[in-house]
């Protein structure tokens, strides 16, 4: 017997799980936690941020989700886009690329407990929409 996984139920199980997952509930939930802050934040060109405060009128968008397993662990992953709003975005001294200022990955645990997060930030660009 050949198991082909694109037919198991299995598939059908994980969609329905992520598609009534309510994902910007739990982002913004997230957000507020941390009063739109990152501590302790290292960039691309290793410079230290004790503190960086987000804009409150920033937009995540959701743009991948995903479940592991390893042996009795399970968790569920969050990959976030975050986007400032039109407005702000509008303001942005010659700045040809999209709204785009950095990305928030979110883990939880099967229990929708938080394990972890990963933060992406475009500085130059929070500190123009921070201005």
């Amino acid at each position: 017997m050949t198991l082909q996984l694109k037919t198991h139920p299995v598939w059908q199980d994980l969609t329905e799980v992520l598609a009534n997952l309510d994902a910007n509930a739990l982002v913004t939930e997230h957000l507020k936690l941390c009063d739109y802050k990152i501590s302790g934040y290292w960039d691309e060109q290793d410079k230290f941020y004790e503190e960086i405060t987000l804009p409150r009128s920033l937009s995540p968008e959701l743009v991948s989700s995903s479940i592991g397993v390893t042996g009795n662990k399970r968790w569920i992953k969050l990959k976030f886009a975050l986007k400032a709003e039109r407005s702000a975005a509008e303001d942005l001294l010659n700045y040809n690329s999209t709204r785009d200022f950095g990305e928030l990955t979110i883990v939880y645990d099967d229990s929708l407990q938080f394990i972890d997060e990963n933060w992406q930030i475009n500085m130059e660009i929070v500190q123009l929409l921070s201005n």
